[in-house]
């Protein structure tokens, strides 16, 4: 009590002051209409100001919690964005049609899974490098298919790796027929699209409508037949016009091709059998 007499003791003309200022003000405010507006819009744009910093000051000390909330949704989302993700993949790799063609075409045969290690595809000699080899049992001359049927034939092996020449090299020639008709021809690539190639030596009087699947003849010890090549596209004559030219739209997607299988074929045995063939035919001269 004693501090604040000689507190205002020593500040009493302060007050007094202060005091008879505020008075002055307030009856210059209450009796003078223009004073009196300026006043009320000064002190509504300072308590607006004021107002301004308590809610930034407010919204600043829950920035924590905020984020904290931000943090745990995002969480949530990723989630639900992970198991969207994961169901997709099961529907991109659920058997279509054409897979199911091709692991019917190649019951009863042995099959080596392998990863594509490299794929070009902007070249008129395509080649594809496969991540298994002699090792694994594969050898050149053997057939090579993935889940849209038909991709080529291993051309060379190393012990852990193996070089397939696929249907998009110009090299290439795949005996093939049109499925139900059985009418056959080869298989070959022009260059330009991955997505084509043509099928060659087709007979004239060949009925062939566009959408008939082509598929693998079985003529050579390469692929089995019924193997899925693809589908007919375009119908015209040979450039020597002597038989049909059939644009083929493949089954495989060599632009995103990641999985194959090598098809084990008895290569052993046909050898034995042409070895015996021309010893025979040896003898008969």
């Amino acid at each position: 009590m004693k501090a604040l007499l000689e507190f205002l003791k020593k500040y009493y003309y302060w007050i007094v002051f202060l005091l008879l200022e505020s008075y002055s003000i307030h009856l210059l405010v209450r009796y003078n209409t223009y004073q009196g507006s300026v006043w009320c819009t000064s002190a509504n744009a300072v308590a607006g100001t004021i107002n301004g910093w308590h809610k930034e000051f407010i919204s600043y000390t829950r920035l924590k919690k905020v984020n904290a909330t931000l943090t745990s949704e995002n969480i949530f989302l990723q989630k639900q964005v992970a198991d969207l993700r994961r169901e997709l993949d099961k529907i991109q790799t659920s058997p279509n049609s054409n897979d199911r063609l091709v692991r019917d075409s190649l019951k009863g045969f042995t099959l080596i899974p392998a990863k594509v290690v490299s794929n070009s595809l902007t070249r008129d000699e395509n080649y594809i490098v496969i991540d298994k080899g002699e090792k694994e049992g594969i050898h050149e001359d053997m057939g090579v298919v993935g889940g849209g049927g038909v991709v080529g034939i291993v051309f060379m092996t190393t012990p852990h790796y193996s070089l397939v020449m696929p249907s998009i090299n110009v090299k290439s020639s795949i005996s093939c027929r049109i499925r139900h008709s059985n009418y056959f021809g080869y298989l070959q690539w022009n260059g330009g699209s991955t997505c084509t190639a043509v099928m060659n030596d087709v007979p004239h009087y060949a009925r062939v409508r566009i959408g008939e699947y082509v598929e693998t003849s079985g003529y050579s010890s390469v692929f089995p037949s019924g193997i899925f090549v693809g589908k007919v596209s375009g119908i015209s004559n040979s450039p020597d016009g002597l038989s049909l030219q059939l644009k083929v739209s493949l089954g495989t997607n060599f632009g995103n091709l990641t999985d194959v299988c090598v098809i084990v074929n008895d290569r052993a045995q046909l050898d034995q059998l042409q070895q015996k063939l021309d010893a025979f035919e040896s003898e008969g001269q």
